[in-house]
């Protein structure tokens, strides 16, 4: 299924963490390499182009061996958010930031597991939209779609 995202990361003195996800490795759950920004901090970008290549990322990134983990900060910006979203590490794990005036709304869960799982759609409350009757602010997928 084709849909764009865009993965920047964000990490203090991690360039040897990140290192290895700047080329190819046919290991990883998640198909890609990262590209330097070049910024002050320590930056990577990445872009998707459909759904299933980026499946187990957040939980690969979350297992590395961060200098300073509570610098650590992904931003996604899917196709169909309004905004990037924010997930920073939390009890080892990369969890999702809420961001004031947003929201993350979910389709139902797909009848079989033939697609990847959707990440939803992080929309800005405070704008003239109209959610869907079947979305939910729920999860209504129990599997991970990063």
């Amino acid at each position: 299924m084709s849909r764009i995202a865009q993965v920047i990361v964000l990490a203090n003195f991690a360039d040897e963490v990140m290192k290895p996800l700047t080329r190819p490795d046919a290991s990883r759950s998640w198909r890609g390499e990262f590209e330097p920004l070049g910024l002050f901090v320590g930056g990577w970008v990445i872009e998707f182009h459909r759904m299933r290549p980026r499946e187990g990322l957040l939980k690969h990134l979350a297992s590395l061996p961060w200098p300073h983990p509570d610098s650590v900060q992904v931003l996604i910006h899917d196709e169909e958010d309004d905004c990037f979203g924010m997930w920073m590490m939390h009890d080892g794990e990369l969890v999702e930031v809420p961001l004031p005036r947003t929201r993350r709304f979910h389709t139902p869960a797909p009848p079989t597991h033939e697609f990847p799982p959707s990440p939803g759609f992080l929309w800005r409350t405070d704008t003239d939209i109209t959610i869907p009757e079947e979305f939910s602010s729920e999860p209504q997928d129990p599997r991970p779609a990063w």
